[in-house]
């Protein structure tokens, strides 16, 4: 998780910050290619190639008690950010800036966010889905970084953002190195198509605070 500390953000992160609010309040998405700043992408990636096998877990579907394993719908192989490393807390602090500056032109609320790292091997897939169901969930906001350098389009492996239930023919948004995508999480049905390599990226949440009483959600 982020914290609620005031975030210190360069002038690309900010003009970037001001695209993704303008087109959330516009269409109720953003794609950015190439925006992240090249430091932190470059960071980003190292960090994913030196990750040790076995600190990632198969993704699963569902919440806590919910969560489930389905290789129909998903193939791919996560591991969570937890700001443990100077990369890792670097790239939270940038999602807080992005947060801070949402909250400050939109006041959504959001308040808190979680983040993986996400490894698609070849012909690895992940089925049309939401993010959060109406009513159902306190994720407003989903974000997504894509960690491939010298990606080409035959390489595959699109993210496909769907506008509503009924669109059948999407938005194709090519995995590119430092690409940035941010949409309304209960309002854009989306899906990963098969890559013909290894394809990286992060995925992440903005929430809202649901915590009541002693509980804290989102759980840390």
């Amino acid at each position: 998780m982020d914290s609620k500390a005031p975030v210190k953000s360069d002038s690309s992160s900010e003009s970037l910050y001001e695209t993704i609010t303008d087109d959330l309040v516009r269409q109720g998405y953003s794609i950015n290619p190439e925006a992240l700043p090249p430091s932190l992408a470059n960071a980003l990636y190292q960090q994913v190639l030196e990750l040790n096998q076995a600190e990632f877990d198969t993704a699963g579907i569902g919440r806590q008690l919910a969560h489930t394993v389905d290789t129909q719908v998903r193939t791919d192989e996560i591991c969570w950010i937890n700001g443990s490393t100077d990369t890792g807390q670097n790239w939270l602090n940038w999602a807080g800036g992005l947060r801070e500056y949402i909250n400050s032109q939109l006041f959504l609320g959001l308040f808190s966010f979680e983040s993986h790292f996400a490894h698609y091997g070849p012909g690895d897939f992940y089925k049309r889905h939401l993010d959060a169901f109406k009513g159902e969930s306190n994720r407003l906001l989903s974000l997504v970084v894509y960690l491939n350098p010298d990606w080409k389009e035959e390489d595959k492996g699109e993210l496909v953002l769907y506008r509503d239930e009924h669109d059948m023919t999407g938005i194709k948004v090519s995995p590119t190195f430092g690409t940035v995508v941010a949409f309304l999480s209960e309002d854009f049905p989306h899906e990963v198509l098969p890559a013909k390599r290894d394809r990286y990226s992060i995925a992440g949440w903005y929430r809202l605070n649901n915590s009541i009483g002693n509980r804290i959600d989102p759980p840390r």
